[in-house]
């Protein structure tokens, strides 16, 4: 099934459920480095953590359109799908991403300066974030990114 040619509006808005996909990557990556962090390969954990953030970096740096989750959803699941009923703001899912990469960032630099409970803390923290959103479409980082826009702390990007 082909998708509809993008129109200048719409040229950078994101498909929703890209995100989403993305977060359950990222959930699943998650549980399986707060697992690792409590039964003692913490080594590992670490590691895994750390790749996790330079993918939120990525995604925060870059932005969520050219992150690695974005593009594999766009080549292997949504030409799978029927077209979305709307495109979203890419700007709240890239701040979720830079939320996402402090969290795991605080976790790791508490971890090399010597709190072990950092590492499961951050991947806990950041896996219900991941979880909420790729299961229930409720993205924290999104919601905080909506909240300082209407506290004018930061201002909203412009999509065109």
């Amino acid at each position: 099934m082909s998708q509809p040619e993008p129109t200048a509006s719409t040229a950078r808005e994101i498909d929703p459920r890209s995100p989403r996909f993305g977060a359950g990557i990222t959930a699943v990556l998650l549980l399986v480095d707060l697992f690792l962090s409590l039964v003692g390969a913490t080594a590992t954990a670490a590691v895994l953590l750390l790749v996790i953030a330079l993918l939120f970096a990525w995604g925060a740096f870059a932005g969520v359109q050219r992150h690695p989750y974005g593009a594999l959803y766009r080549a292997v699941v949504r030409p799978r799908l029927a077209p979305p009923a709307e495109l979203e703001d890419p700007a709240p899912p890239t701040f979720a991403q830079g939320v996402g990469l402090l969290v795991t960032g605080v976790g790791l630099l508490l971890f090399v300066v010597g709190v072990p409970l950092a590492l499961p803390i951050a991947a806990a923290l950041a896996f219900v974030a991941a979880f909420l959103n790729s299961v229930f479409g409720y993205c924290l980082g999104c919601q905080l990114y909506l909240l300082l826009v209407r506290a004018r702390v930061i201002r909203r990007r412009a999509t065109a």
